[in-house]
């Protein structure tokens, strides 16, 4: 649910109302604003915005962020695209760069009803252990519906280069882990080592999230059966299926990782009755028909993806470009994601690493 706007990440009412006149969403520049903020995430900001009895969202990335990977002019073409092929995708109203308005990028998008599956929501409706294998099917056929989009047709077939995508996305979070460091982590350097050397070579290509997890998934209702809509697209690119796989099997924490990944990436998916990453995996062959080899790789790039992801965060903490106390303990989340990481090469497969 939506909460009071965090300090220093409040909207700038008159400059916004009058965009939203503008582009003919409102009537009146003088119409209340209410806004609140959405808590969930550490990556771009997320806003309600309620005027004239409508309700819209706003999304604009964090104050202090560098915009690689805050794009939100690239977010906003993927949404007014992908509504044709893939009902689940929210539309968007409009986007503005201009930095008169709030000093940054943004766009507005329609609300989406339903529910979202955080670990505290999980929690606060109890969910059972007979809930999660109907909540995880329903969460993969959207996964595998999305890569089944004939990307070309809805015009998005220069939303990226997927020819060569595994070997870029290797070397450019290699360089962003570089860049974004702040303490010495060896098993990092060893896994983009082993990552160079044990990328495929041969893969397929289709339109890929990059960021496909339970909070980022609306649910129709409690019956779990039907996902209403799949919100932040600020990474969606062309690439290949099994690099989003990976990266979504880094996100299905599991309890016998341990603690210590329960505390770092807190998910519905440790809660019982949840299956594990390798049932994934082998459900995700079966309803897509892709062959799901050179798998450790894939699921080692997915965590040390979500590492540098952690350690950009806490850079900009560390730096003091943000004072949001979620991010204190990021660079430590970071350094465990290396070694789970290290201990999936080591040990030659996706679970039991510890």
């Amino acid at each position: 649910m939506p909460q009071q706007v965090r300090a220093g990440e409040e909207l700038p009412a008159d400059a916004l109302k009058a965009f939203l006149r503008a582009q003919q969403l409102i009537e009146q520049v003088d119409s209340e604003l209410s806004v609140t903020q959405f808590s969930n995430g550490f990556s771009n900001l997320t806003y309600l915005l309620k005027i004239e009895g409508k309700e819209m969202v706003l999304r604009r990335p964090p104050f202090g962020a560098i915009k690689r990977g805050h794009d939100m002019g690239r977010e906003f073409k993927v949404l007014s695209n992908l509504y044709r092929a893939f009902g689940k995708a929210p539309q968007a109203y409009a986007y503005s760069e201009d930095p008169a308005i709030m000093g940054a990028s943004f766009y507005l998008m329609e609300k989406m009803e339903g529910i979202i599956l955080s670990t505290r929501e999980a929690k606060r409706r109890a969910i059972s252990a007979e809930e999660f294998p109907v909540i995880a099917d329903s969460w993969l056929d959207t996964f595998v519906e999305l890569h089944g989009v004939d990307y070309e047709e809805i015009g998005l077939g220069d939303l990226g280069r997927p020819e060569g995508y595994v070997g870029r996305q290797v070397s450019n979070w290699g360089k962003q882990y570089i860049k974004a460091s702040t303490q010495e982590i060896p098993e990092a350097f060893k896994v983009m080592e082993w990552m160079v050397a044990n990328q495929p070579k041969e893969y397929d290509f289709s339109l890929i999230h990059n960021d496909y997890k339970y909070d980022n998934i609306v649910f129709a209702d409690d019956s779990w059966t039907r996902v209403s809509a799949v919100l932040d697209w600020e990474m969606c690119t062309l690439g290949d299926p099994l690099m989003d796989l990976g990266t979504s099997m880094a996100y299905w924490t599991m309890a016998a990782d341990g603690p210590l990944v329960a505390q770092g990436i807190p998910s519905p998916t440790l809660m019982p009755g949840n299956p594990s990453r390798s049932e994934m995996v082998e459900r995700y062959a079966q309803k897509s028909g892709r062959s799901i080899s050179n798998l450790v790789f894939y699921y080692v790039y997915g965590l040390f993806k979500l590492a540098v992801i952690a350690q950009q965060i806490y850079y900009r903490y560390h730096k003091g470009l943000t004072t949001d106390k979620r991010f204190a303990q990021l660079d430590k989340a970071a350094q465990f994601l290396c070694v789970m990481a290290w201990q999936a090469i080591q040990r030659k497969r996706i679970e039991n690493l510890f």
